[in-house]
């Protein structure tokens, strides 16, 4: 049998997994510094950006470290610091590090590390280097690394630690003292003066304040005491109080406590914050520091009361001495499969389908209260019978629930929550036409008659509409804008050339052979034929096959060169048809130009003759000057004429013109 001795190494190269590639950004790195400082009982932590010495230091007033503890402690690689060090500190404090790896992440930030530290009066100093890390493993050496000994007379504090961070790598971006107190302000719960820590960056002091969501809080659910922070919740309606312990958790009769909140904003779009951060978000927090940034990721059905969501918990007992540690290597998630996660997620489950049920309940009574705002709404509602008028509520309500922040978009919403309510009511009275006798006929002609009123109105919005088309096409012309906007455009809206093409039928089989058909003879095209085109399309609407081309506007085209090309389309298009089995189909083609034919400015009869020659082949020409004005005189005649107001029109554009602005300068 061998003697062999079994032996298991630990090689250097762990840095380059543990710590090079440990953490992606500064904010991460400096939060394992200041839980270190944390567990050290330090009162205060000063952060010192200098961005032209590419320098970050990190300093505390904690115990600091003896020689022989920076050795045990801090460069022995996988420090079980529970097992010596178990808590509570001296101050009371339960330790948030436990693997003993979490230093090793300022490597993925810097290529230097200079630690300097005193405990009762012994100083220690000596530096890090990662160039000189890699050559001892290039040299074979891939178990010893002995750090840089360095003078200590330059360690100028009684007690605690500095650390000094040079060489910074260019991948990481130092971000401005406002960002960084921001995201070290998310990373912990602990900071501030109710836990006696402090820690500024720059000489900036960290505040609750500074993760810049509470005042965007509309809605909270609490767990525990919320007392000290919901000073700074300023814009606050509702706020709730929630049990906190977890019930049926795995924690050998022990209960989960969770501390902390789920709130929800008032505006989906307050959820990304000013550097792109996505805040819609739960953070759990062990220990006063993050162990995971969003659990709510986690949870795939979720509704629309959702995307309003973010909240921080606080929940300890993921983090028991006594078990298996719940955090991944990277201190940044909880394993998954653990049964105390599983268990808190079974609890948030819970809790958010109850505040998903509180969420919609107080937004529709906002959404009511909000639409009443506009005077013409509150009118109405007023006006309805009151079995109506409460479903109308309720409508209103369910309605301004949808993830809409734009005040354009919310009247938008309104006005055609309006109109589908009114649809609502006169369907629930035409079930009941046989209810109706001889006795109480008028009641259907009033029916009738406001029903005609309703259907004027939707006419009148989709008028409305159109006319705003023209008007935009119309700019474009006036403004000489690119040819290939005013073509997409039109092409876009087809009914601007004829107002009967209210629909276009969608064939990819025909479209594409019309569109191989145009690729062969525009290949047949002289170079003055090709100038003076602009496009062609294809569609087909109204049971008939439409051929579109544009002109440029300044090009002068003949009649007879029109009528020569659209020949060539015509025989085309019936070789197509013919193959499809539908030769009989009509077509026809449509010449947008910027001019007359030539021929009705040169000659005497030129009117007729262009009219005759294109009327043969089923063609005709219009130029953006007629458009404009035939599509105005399509619609123009509802506005002037046949407009009729009425109470619900008077609705509709009350809110059309409704301006909040005015109401609340006012």
């Amino acid at each position: 049998m061998s003697s062999l001795v079994y032996r298991m190494q630990i090689s250097l190269n762990v840095l380059e997994h543990l710590g090079i590639n440990l953490y992606s950004n500064v904010p991460a790195v400096l939060s394992e510094v200041v839980a270190n400082s944390w567990d050290a009982d330090a009162t205060r932590v000063r952060i010192q950006l200098d961005q032209e010495q590419d320098t970050i230091i990190i300093q505390d007033d904690g115990v600091g470290m003896t020689r022989r503890q920076v050795n045990a402690r801090f460069l022995q690689v996988g420090y079980r610091r529970r097992d010596d060090q178990p808590g509570p500190t001296s101050k009371g404090r339960n330790p948030m590090g436990r693997k003993g790896i979490g230093k090793l992440s300022l490597f993925s930030i810097a290529n230097e590390i200079t630690v300097e530290t005193i405990h009762n009066q012994e100083k220690s100093a000596f530096c890090m280097k990662l160039d000189a890390i890699r050559n001892q493993i290039q040299k074979g050496d891939r178990e010893n690394y002995h750090p840089d000994a360095l003078p200590s007379d330059g360690i100028d504090f009684e007690q605690g630690t500095r650390i000094t961070l040079k060489g910074l790598k260019k991948r990481q971006t130092i971000r401005t003292v406002s960002a960084l107190k921001t995201r070290l302000a998310r990373r912990f719960s602990i900071i501030g003066s109710a836990h006696d820590f402090e820690v500024s960056v720059n000489d900036q002091v960290i505040t609750p304040r500074d993760r810049c969501y509470y005042d965007k809080l509309q809605y909270i659910w609490s767990y525990g005491d919320f007392s000290s922070l919901k000073s700074h919740c300023t814009n606050l309606e509702y706020c709730e109080s929630r049990p906190a312990d977890i019930n049926n958790s795995p924690m050998n009769n022990s209960p989960m406590i969770v501390r902390g909140w789920l709130g929800t904003v008032k505006e989906s779009r307050q959820l990304k914050d000013e550097s792109g951060e996505n805040l819609n978000r739960i953070a759990i927090f062990v220990r006063g520091k993050t162990a995971q940034e969003d659990i709510l990721a986690d949870f795939s059905e979720r509704g629309v009361y959702a995307s309003y969501l973010i909240g921080e918990l606080d929940v300890d007992s993921l983090d028991d001495d006594q078990k298996e540690d719940a955090a991944t290597s990277s201190r940044q998630k909880i394993v998954e499969d653990d049964p105390r996660y599983l268990a808190l997620k079974n609890f948030l489950l819970k809790e958010l389908k109850h505040i998903q049920s509180q969420w919609r309940e107080h937004r529709s009574k906002e959404g009511v209260k909000s639409a009443q705002e506009i005077p013409a709404v509150k009118q109405w509602l007023d006006n309805l019978p009151n079995d109506y008028a409460q479903k109308a509520r309720k409508w209103l309500g369910k309605v301004h629930r949808v993830n809409v922040d734009d005040i354009n978009e919310r009247k938008h919403l309104t006005k055609h929550a309006i109109l589908a309510f009114e649809f609502f009511k006169w369907n629930e009275n035409i079930e009941r036409l046989n209810e109706i006798t001889d006795e109480n006929l008028d009641t259907v002609i009033r029916m009738f008659q406001e029903l005609e009123v309703l259907e004027a109105i939707l006419y009148g919005q989709i008028v409305q509409q159109r006319l705003a088309v023209i008007r935009t096409l119309q700019k474009k012309v006036d403004k000489n804008a690119k040819e290939r906007a005013i073509q997409e455009y039109i092409f876009n809206h087809l009914w601007l050339l004829d107002p009967s093409w209210e629909r276009v039928e969608a064939s990819a089989v025909m479209e594409r052979r019309v569109s191989t058909l145009f690729t062969d003879m525009n290949t047949g095209l002289s170079a003055e034929e090709k100038k003076g085109r602009l496009d062609i399309q294809y569609r087909k609407t109204a049971g008939q096959h439409v051929i579109i081309e544009l002109k440029r506007p300044q090009h002068p085209v003949s009649v007879y060169d029109l009528a020569k090309q659209i020949g060539k389309y015509r025989s085309g298009m019936q070789r197509i048809l013919e193959n499809m089995n539908t030769p009989h189909e009509p077509i026809e083609f449509v010449c947008l130009l910027g001019r007359p034919p030539t021929e009705e400015e040169t000659q005497v009869d030129g009117k007729r003759i262009v009219k005759d020659t294109l009327k043969t082949l089923n063609a005709r020409y219009v130029h953006y000057d007629e458009l404009l004005d035939n599509a105005y005189a399509a619609y123009q005649d509802y506005t002037t004429k046949g407009k009729i107001v009425d109470r619900l029109g008077e609705v509709i554009q009350a809110i059309d013109d409704y301006d909040a602005t005015e109401t609340v300068h006012a």
